[in-house]
Parts: C-alpha cells; sequence; structure tokens
C-alpha cells in the first residue's frame, strides 16, 4: 500500500520537479528558493493531480479486476511447487 502512495506522490509533485529543474537549467542566475517562490504553483499543482488521475484511470481500465461473484482461490503447493492464486 504504501508503494502506491508513493508512486502517486511523486506523480503529482513530477510537474513542478520538472518545472524547477528546466528553470535552474535555463536561468544562470536562479536559485532554488527563487524559483519555487515565482513558480506558478496553482498550475503545477492542477497538472499534477491531472497526471495522477490519468494514471489512476489508466490502471483501473487495463486492469478491471474480478467479475461480481468470484471466488478466490490461495495459492497453495503442488508437487513441491507453488502454484499462483487464482479468481474464478
Amino acid at each position: 500500500m504504501i508503494r502506491i502512495v508513493v508512486e502517486n506522490v511523486l506523480l503529482f509533485l513530477l510537474p513542478s520537479a520538472m518545472y524547477i529543474a528546466y528553470v535552474l537549467l535555463t536561468r544562470r542566475s536562479s536559485t532554488a528558493g527563487t524559483v519555487i517562490n515565482e513558480a506558478p504553483l496553482v498550475w503545477l499543482f492542477i497538472a499534477g493531480a491531472l497526471l495522477v488521475g490519468a494514471t489512476l484511470i489508466y490502471y483501473a481500465t487495463i486492469n478491471p479486476g474480478a467479475p461480481p461473484g468470484a471466488v478466490y482461490t490461495p495459492p497453495r503447493m503442488k508437487d513441491g511447487r507453488i502454484e499462483p492464486g487464482t479468481l474464478k
């Protein structure tokens, strides 16, 4: 669960990080503090939220899950090998 939260937080912060890196590389006299103070934070936060939302929608469409009423069979040992769990 923590991995999912970390991935979403990093996706949310990605537009801001890219903007700050771009400004620091293009302006020679800028420091990180002045760049953050001058940054369009509202638009960067909106872009981050849209990126997270689009990612969640994408993953929901490629992995729709099991149909209602599916029965979960947990992993088990068979002939010395572990068979993965299944939904049927």
